[in-house]
């Protein structure tokens, strides 16, 4: 069972959020022993309504390269500034939905 956590998120860096361990490499994408970060939901939900397993694990498999990707670091310019109650809706990135990819 995985635990939640009260803490800061490795992304946003926001302080005091719910953080949820998030494999740097997806499981499916052979992960399962890799390294891990603490990532608020909101942020861990964004990663993967954006990206898709293949693409995180050949080119986002770490926090360092998850905060240069354009498309990340306009969700976390604005994440940071909302507080760490907020519920965040996360949406599919027009280029998943026409690889109709969940």
């Amino acid at each position: 069972m995985v635990k939640n956590l009260i803490g800061t998120c490795e992304l946003c860096m926001r302080e005091e959020v719910e953080t949820t361990r998030h494999h740097l490499t997806p499981k499916e994408e052979g992960g399962t022993f890799l390294p891990t970060a603490q990532l608020c939901r909101a942020c861990h939900k964004q990663i993967h309504s954006l990206y898709t397993n293949e693409e995180l694990a050949a080119r986002l498999s770490t926090i360092e390269s998850l905060q240069k990707d354009e498309r990340i670091a306009k969700f976390v310019k604005w994440i940071r500034k909302q507080p760490s109650t907020k519920l965040v809706r996360s949406r599919k990135s027009n280029e998943r939905k026409r690889k109709g990819r969940r």
